[in-house]
């Protein structure tokens, strides 16, 4: 089914003044007409949700018109698009014109909840750091992504992948806070199970800042609310051992990459093995509900949207080649975060951890330099 045929003929109506999503309507490779795609069905799914679309005003009023969201979207126009060529110092000079920076100022003045883009990411956060700055104590924010496993939910969180190349062992605990704050908004989550990705599960095992941090995050937990189950190894990712994987994003961003390269090897296969012969093509007829649901499990499109935490604001981002079903998952995300107030109890999550985090650094020092 097509966006456009999923849209209903209801009557347009004003936007509403609640929960308002910001859209870089220019970012990605797809261009306008896919994200606008995805506002469709979102709003569709969504109806008490207004949107705030940025860039083209000729593009976007010929889309608004075409999936009869007059009323539902507020159109920014914009002249300049950040490409995905574009260096993020570039950007940080020069894009106050452009889409990007228009659907984050949205964030900043208040008149969104969450901005959503499929641009560049370096841009992005880039910008999203100038224009939001982090919050009170945080050294580095991180990017969250929801990662397929065996957990009731379907799904697990990772992060950092990709927000910062390195972490020291303090980023690392409060990459434990943020992403335990995260899958208890976007996973319904009591007390998240957090663990440390290492090269395996042994104590003795990992670099030094890794060794800290283990020690740091086990000392953590009741600030935290969550369980920490100690170090975890790559085929934990997808395990229902743990609930939140925190890495660097160096690493995170190699494994994220890694599992959508092997889905996509997966689902390559096995279309080359059922087409093989008249044989292999009548079993896929005879399979074809279970390949169906299959299909749809392995969808990376169905988790789409990473989050930007530790931002005076929340921003997600989109894979930078999504469709319109990709950016309504993106989106949803974002309605999500906002409804739960997310931001704000992050924001109080971090401010509540940050004493007794320093406190954790020093007796773990302390005793370091002791034994």
């Amino acid at each position: 089914m097509t966006a456009q045929e999923y849209i209903s003929a209801a009557p347009t109506q004003a936007r509403p003044a609640g929960v308002v999503i910001s859209v870089d309507a220019m970012g990605g490779d797809r261009g306008p007409a896919a994200v606008m795609a995805g506002v469709a069905i979102a709003a569709k799914k969504h109806p008490g949700i207004g949107f705030i679309v940025h860039g083209s005003e000729l593009d976007l009023k010929r889309l608004v018109e075409r999936y009869r969201l007059q009323g539902r979207v507020e159109i920014r126009p914009t002249t300049g698009v950040v490409t995905m060529d574009d260096k993020p110092s570039q950007v940080m000079r020069n894009g106050a014109g452009t889409s990007m920076w228009s659907a984050i100022e949205a964030v900043r003045a208040g008149e969104a909840t969450v901005a959503v883009s499929c641009g560049n990411t370096g841009a992005l956060m880039a910008l999203s750091m100038i224009r939001l700055r982090k919050l009170p104590g945080v050294n580095r924010p991180a990017i969250a992504c929801f990662w397929p496993s065996r957990n009731p939910a379907g799904f697990n969180v990772m992060l950092d992948v990709g927000a910062d190349v390195k972490a020291d062992a303090p980023d690392l605990v409060q990459y434990a806070l943020m992403g335990a704050s995260y899958a208890r908004n976007g996973l319904g989550l009591t007390r998240p199970r957090v663990g440390l990705l290492n090269v395996g599960t042994e104590e003795n095992k990992g670099r030094a800042e890794l060794k800290l941090a283990h020690e740091m995050i086990a000392q953590a937990t009741e600030a935290g609310s969550f369980d920490y189950v100690g170090f975890v190894e790559g085929s934990d990712l997808p395990s229902d051992r743990v609930d939140v994987i925190v890495t660097d994003g160096f690493t995170g961003n190699i494994a994220l990459k890694t599992g959508e390269g092997t889905a996509k090897l997966i689902g390559d296969f096995m279309r080359q093995e059922f087409s093989a012969g008249i044989f292999s093509r009548l079993a896929a007829a005879f399979s074809v509900r279970a390949l169906n649901r299959l299909k749809k499990r392995m969808d990376p499109r169905r988790v789409n949207g990473g989050v930007f935490l530790g931002l005076n604001g929340t921003v997600v981002k989109s894979h930078g080649s999504s469709d319109g079903t990709g950016v309504a998952a993106a989106l949803g995300l974002a309605v999500q975060l906002a409804q739960s107030g997310f931001r704000d109890r992050l924001a109080a999550r971090v401010a509540a951890s940050l004493q007794g985090m320093a406190e954790t650094v020093q007796d773990v020092t302390a005793g370091g330099a002791h034994s």
